[in-house]
């Protein structure tokens, strides 16, 4: 099992600035994309950054240049600096990693889920 753990949400005014965590825990072999996806009331949760184990980055666009993830390999954690916020940012914030592991003697894929991490962007 890979557990994530987010932190760094809250309530931030617009304009404001954001970085949230995410530690991953557990055994595995390679970690390969980490990244961060976003869930707001009433809609579907969609893809906010990725990032690979070699550092390569995708963002969706409506990030435009406002967000910033990296990544600790060392450390197993991945983060989204989130600058220039605004309302629509508003949402829940979810870590998700995926790689492979050793189950017995065999190798297997996973992706894991964080249970998110508020981020509320009001005046």
């Amino acid at each position: 099992q890979v557990q994530l753990v987010e932190s760094g949400g809250a309530l931030v005014q617009p304009g404001g600035s954001l970085r949230l965590s995410c530690t991953a825990s557990g055994t595995f072999r390679i970690m390969n994309v980490m990244g961060w996806h976003r869930q707001a009331p009433g809609k579907q949760r969609e893809l906010v950054a990725t990032i690979t184990s070699g550092g390569s980055t995708t963002y969706a666009d409506f990030v435009k240049g406002r967000f910033t993830i990296s990544r600790d390999n060392a450390k197993n954690m991945v983060y989204l600096q989130m600058n220039d916020l605004e309302p629509e940012d508003t949402a829940v914030y979810y870590c998700y990693a995926d790689g492979n592991r050793y189950v017995g003697g065999d190798v297997r894929n996973f992706n894991s889920w964080g249970q998110g991490t508020q981020v509320t962007v009001s005046s």
